[in-house]
């Protein structure tokens, strides 16, 4: 089939675009700069200049595609007050535009993926794809706008009839992670890590490459108007930590970073922030953080599509030694 896909220049995007590549597939990619997406092209996609506000240009685009992929977004907890309109832009506006092209280009089958945040904190449970966010608060600005988008996904199916499969992948990890969860990672492999960080924040934590599987299983094999949440492991920041301990063979902090001390700090986030490798806004990365579960399980798409992900060690290992971090002797 020939797919018009958003957000192939990102972490999972461009997993999905190699992926329909390698099967076999057009692909058209939406970039705003096709210099910096020459890795596309080599792949054979088809790259079309363009952005997330642009109807006309967008429905030029997704003319003769049989599908869209709308994996756009901008990713990125605790960013300060004044890039929030440029996350809702892309995250909310956006996601309409594209979706509402894809329906006036009568675009035959759409995935959009949207992201195990949408649910929020789920205070220790662990949900599936009929929980709803309970409205009212929200962890992060980033999870605010991905609530929107999914509710606006969400009523063009309901009330429009948008041709649209739901997939929400949880905290996704692999070569190439450049996000918050990948730069914790990073330290720790760089023995940057003597006090671990919100120990009990719960993930269900997910492969790229298995994401990217799994959005290929949704566009093949799911039921329009229906979500699939895309999982690998329920765990928590501690047991992550402690998993890639024993995979890169070194010895996990013991203590965890007293959160108090952060707070207090919070004034002064742009700096610690820097010093962290984190993002500025100290206070809402604590509060999106701090006792926070974002857990959901991937039965129904292991059920229903077929979805196999790996477990936590071992895309730990896959991770390492894609990187070239593995140790020597290692089982990969």
């Amino acid at each position: 089939m020939k797919v018009f896909v958003t957000g192939a220049t990102g972490f999972i995007g461009g997993r999905v675009a190699r992926d329909l590549r390698a099967r076999g597939d057009e692909v058209v990619c939406l970039v705003r700069s096709p210099e910096k997406a020459q890795d596309l092209a080599e792949l054979g996609c088809v790259l079309f200049e363009g952005d997330l506000a642009d109807g006309v240009a967008m429905r030029s685009g997704m003319a003769e595609c049989d599908a869209l992929i709308h994996g756009a977004a901008v990713y990125e907890v605790g960013i300060p007050k004044s890039q929030h309109t440029a996350m809702y832009e892309a995250n909310v506006l956006g996601t309409e535009q594209v979706l509402r092209s894809a329906q006036e280009e009568k675009m035959p089958r759409i995935v959009y993926i949207s992201t195990v945040g949408a649910f929020g904190n789920t205070h220790g449970k662990v949900v599936d794809e009929t929980y709803k966010h309970t409205g009212g608060e929200y962890t992060s600005y980033y999870e605010e706008t991905k609530v929107q988008a999914h509710q606006i996904a969400q009523r063009l199916i309901d009330e429009e009839g948008l041709p649209c499969v739901i997939v929400q992948p949880g905290g996704v990890y692999g070569p190439g992670d450049h996000s918050a969860l990948g730069t914790q990672m990073d330290q720790f492999l760089a023995g940057r890590m003597p006090m671990i960080a919100f120990p009990d924040l719960g993930l269900n934590m997910v492969y790229v490459d298995d994401v990217a599987d799994g959005v290929l299983l949704a566009l093949d094999k799911g039921q329009i108007g229906e979500s699939y949440v895309l999982g690998g492991q329920i765990t928590t920041m501690r047991e992550m930590i402690e998993t890639l301990a024993k995979v890169s063979d070194r010895k996990a902090p013991k203590r965890a970073m007293p959160t108090p001390l952060l707070k207090v700090l919070t004034p002064v986030g742009p700096v610690v922030g820097k010093l962290m490798g984190q993002p500025p806004n100290l206070s809402e990365l604590i509060r999106s953080a701090d006792g926070v579960t974002f857990w959901a399980k991937h039965d129904k798409a292991m059920s229903q599509l077929g979805y196999s992900p790996r477990g936590l060690e071992q895309g730990l290992r896959d991770t390492l030694a894609a990187e070239g971090k593995l140790p020597a002797g290692a089982p990969a």
